[in-house]
C-alpha cells in the first residue's frame, strides 16, 4: 500500500481495505446474522451459523469457489444492505469483492502506459454504480455481474486511452434535415405525455422514470415508497404493456379523439380504485387528460 505526503492512500482499492479494516475492528466489528440465510438454504450448505465477523465471512466465500447458491444469498444480503443501510455497507460489499477487484487490476494493469490508480479508480467505479443501480437482485448470480461490471469499466478505460478519435464530417450534413415528431427529446418526455393521457398514474412517474430510464435500484425506491419491491415491479411491469401499446397505437405521438381521452380517463380511475381497494395508500388527484398541440 501507498501513501501520499497527505497520509491518503494513492490507490482507491488501498483506501477501501483500509477503511473496511476500521470497520471490521474489535469491539463492535461489522458483522452479518447468517442465521436467517441459512434459513433460506437448508442446513446442509456448511455456512457457519450466528453472526459472524465480515472478514471472516468473506474468507469462508474464497474458501468454498463453488458454493454458488450460497453466494448469491450471501451477496443478495449485502447488495441490499448496501442500498439502505448506510455508506459502511457500501465499503463493506466492496471488500468482499476485494481480492476479485484486485486481480482484475493486476490483469489490466498489465501493459498500461497511464496512471495505475486512474485505472484501479475506474474499476472501483464500474463496482460502485453496479452495486447502486444497476445489479437487479431478481436475477441469478449478483455476484457476478458486480464483477463484470467493475471489469468491463476498467477494460474500457484502457480502449478509450488506446484508441484514436476518427473525424467525420458534419453531422446535419451526413444526416440531413429531419423533423421529429412531437413529442421529441428526452424520453421522459413521453413518460410525461402518458401522465397526462392517464396512461401512467401521476403517483408513478418519477418511480417509473428513475427505474427505466434512470435504471436506479429497485429496492430503495420501493423502501421510499412503502411498498414490497415485488409489487412495485409488477406495477412497473404493467406500465411497460400499457406505454408499449400507446405507442403502437400513436396515442403518445399524435393527436387522439376525444373518445379515446375518456376511455383512457376510465381506465385511469378504474385502477385507483383498485389501488385503493388493496390498501396501497390514499387516493391522488384524479388522472390528468390533456391534448396535445399536433
Amino acid at each position: 500500500m501507498t501513501s501520499s505526503a497527505t497520509g491518503w492512500h494513492d490507490s482507491p482499492l488501498d483506501a477501501v481495505d483500509i477503511a473496511f479494516a476500521d470497520l471490521t475492528c474489535d469491539p463492535d466489528p461489522l458483522s452479518l446474522d447468517l442465521d436467517p440465510l441459512i434459513g433460506q438454504l437448508g442446513d446442509d450448505t456448511g455456512l457457519p451459523g450466528g453472526v459472524i465477523a465480515l472478514p471472516a465471512l468473506r474468507q469462508w466465500l474464497l474458501e468454498h469457489p463453488r458454493a454458488y447458491t450460497v453466494r448469491d444469498v450471501v451477496w443478495r444480503e449485502l447488495i441490499l444492505r448496501a442500498r439502505l443501510d448506510g455508506p459502511a455497507w457500501v465499503i463493506a460489499a466492496v471488500a468482499m469483492a476485494m481480492p476479485a477487484l484486485r486481480r482484475y487490476a493486476g490483469r489490466l494493469h498489465t501493459g498500461w502506459a497511464g496512471d495505475a490508480h486512474d485505472l484501479d479508480a475506474e474499476i472501483l467505479t464500474g463496482f460502485l454504480t453496479a452495486l447502486r443501480d444497476r445489479v437487479d437482485l431478481a436475477r441469478p448470480a449478483p455476484y457476478a455481474a458486480l464483477c463484470m461490471a467493475a471489469w468491463r469499466a476498467g477494460y474500457e478505460l484502457r480502449q478509450r486511452a488506446g484508441a484514436e478519435a476518427v473525424p467525420v464530417d458534419d453531422v446535419d450534413h451526413v444526416t440531413g434535415p429531419r423533423t421529429p415528431k412531437r413529442p421529441y427529446g428526452h424520453p421522459d418526455l413521453l413518460v410525461r405525455r402518458a401522465v397526462e393521457l392517464g396512461i401512467v398514474d401521476e403517483c408513478d412517474e418519477q418511480p417509473y422514470i428513475d427505474l427505466r430510464l434512470g435504471r436506479r435500484a429497485i429496492e430503495p425506491i420501493a423502501a421510499r415508497l412503502g411498498v414490497e419491491v415485488d409489487t412495485l415491479r409488477r406495477r412497473v411491469e404493467r406500465i411497460d404493456v400499457r406505454i408499449a401499446e400507446a405507442l403502437a397505437a400513436g396515442f403518445l405521438t399524435e393527436v387522439i379523439s376525444s373518445r379515446v381521452q375518456k376511455d383512457l380517463a376510465a381506465a385511469a380511475e378504474r385502477r385507483q380504485h383498485i389501488r385503493v381497494a388493496r390498501g396501497a395508500g390514499p387516493r391522488p388527484a384524479a388522472a390528468r387528460v390533456t391534448l396535445a398541440a399536433a
